[in-house]
């Protein structure tokens, strides 16, 4: 006899269905969210603090949003970057919670760039013998790969995780890097272009050269994908991603699987992938209506969407709203103004200004359709940076790792001195107790 399995699998449920209503009876958390959509606090941080909104008496109230990293606005790191490039010393900050002089980040950023290359034949043996056409999968089997290069592997103690997370920090842009060249060349049939690792460049520099045919970059575009590197740095312990690394990592496992955990995470197009659905949306509007100033037909575009009468039917408008933040993502705004610049160097001006139109629209539609009061998320803004950048869409996710790994890493290690404790949080039972049926009198 020949049964499918979606004949046992739409049998199931009709045995073990959990209704709505079970969740408020028992006061369970969906996606540890209150009703409010303030978060269930799961631990204590000192490394970000990601600001939505306030609570006073037990209510939510909007507020102009901001992220902390160790305490200091990133609206006060970004505005007083000026022409350097920060992402090494905005990682320095978030590992050791100061910021550091001058001849510490010296040394901090000499010590990274020891760590660029890539162990003994790792390049010929695990990138370009296996060529994978998912680049995340891809990168999760790279990060496992690598403990077997690691003499201390096993070794779970902050210091050697610090060491060890040194090592993914520096690494990964050239894994990912060669992942997507290797990708292309082998599926694509394209030209395969094996750039060294350059020691006295900056990971958005090594980026930008190690991707490249021609190697060459401005450096308003390294200042662009350097400032991108430093939002995506870390956005507390609550996002999917982050928090996966620190549930793994807290069974005594060793930090390559608590990576790997977390880029399978961060594959998930509700994380990391959200600048690509953007990045698609606003491609499809600007076929549908072209970059136009006119509002109505904007507004009416945005309600189709909503409508779920145009891009992917889906009734989401990609890029819009948060989580957390409500009157203003500080991400979006500082990365708004990075494309404008970047904008102006491509000649893409008139598509800077409709992003910034269809962002303003899309609020105000929302609100006044919805109730809820909304705003652009970094999403918005990053892929079409990534786009002006040169950037395929392959490598959207990837080099999201690449910035988030520091915090990652902050949240492992502060996990293992201040908690350290299994997490291990509890599901109520709410199916009905049977009996065992012999299989005779099934």
């Amino acid at each position: 006899m020949e049964t499918s399995i979606s004949t046992f699998f739409n049998k199931a449920l009709l045995h073990n269905d959990i209704k709505n209503q079970l969740y408020k009876d028992y006061d369970v958390k969906k996606g540890l969210r209150n009703e409010d959509g303030t978060g269930v606090l799961v631990g204590l941080t000192t490394i970000a603090d990601v600001v939505g909104y306030t609570m006073a008496d037990g209510v939510k109230k909007d507020c102009i949003g901001d992220l902390y990293y160790r305490g200091i606005s990133i609206k006060d790191i970004i505005n007083n970057k000026g022409s350097r490039l920060i992402y090494e010393e905005v990682c320095f900050l978030i590992l050791f919670g100061y910021l550091p002089n001058a001849l510490e980040l010296e040394a901090f950023t000499f010590q990274l760039r020891l760590r660029y290359h890539l162990p003994e034949d790792f390049l010929q043996s695990q990138i370009l013998r296996h060529p994978a056409s998912n680049l995340m999968n891809k990168l999760q089997q790279d990060i496992l790969a690598l403990y077997a290069y690691d003499e201390q592997a096993d070794d779970v103690s902050p210091l050697n995780t610090l060491e060890q997370g040194l090592n993914l920090l520096a690494q990964l842009m050239s894994i990912t890097i060669y992942d997507y060249h290797v990708k292309v060349h082998h599926f694509d049939h394209q030209s395969l272009y094996i750039h060294h690792i350059k020691e006295d460049y900056s990971i958005a520099e090594n980026i930008l050269y190690l991707l490249r045919p021609d190697q060459s970059f401005s450096k308003n575009e390294a200042s662009v994908l350097d400032t991108l590197l430093v939002l995506h740095a870390d956005h507390g312990g609550g996002n999917n991603s982050t928090f996966t690394n620190v549930v793994i990592s807290s069974t005594g496992t060793d930090i390559y699987s608590a990576f790997a955990g977390s880029v399978g995470s961060l594959k998930g197009p509700r994380h990391g992938g959200a600048n690509l659905a953007a990045r698609k949306m606003m491609l499809e509007v600007m076929k549908e209506i072209g970059m136009t100033d006119d509002h109505k037909l904007i507004r009416k575009m945005i309600i189709r969407i909503l409508n779920k009468e145009a891009n992917d039917h889906s009734g989401l408008v990609y890029g819009m709203g948060h989580a957390i933040y409500t009157l203003s993502d500080p991400r979006s705004e500082l990365m708004a103004k990075e494309c404008e610049k970047l904008a102006i160097e491509k000649g893409r001006v008139e598509e800077y200004r409709f992003y910034r139109l269809f962002d303003q629209i899309a609020a105000e539609t929302i609100k006044e359709i919805k109730g809820t009061q909304v705003c652009s998320n970094f999403d918005f803004y990053s892929g079409l940076v990534y786009d002006m950048l040169g950037i395929p869409t392959d490598l959207y996710p990837l080099l999201f790792v690449v910035s988030r790994s520091v915090g990652w890493l902050a949240h492992n290690i502060e996990n293992k001195l201040y908690a350290d404790r299994i997490i291990r949080p509890a599901t109520q039972y709410v199916g009905k107790i049977k009996k065992y049926i012999d299989i005779s009198e099934r």
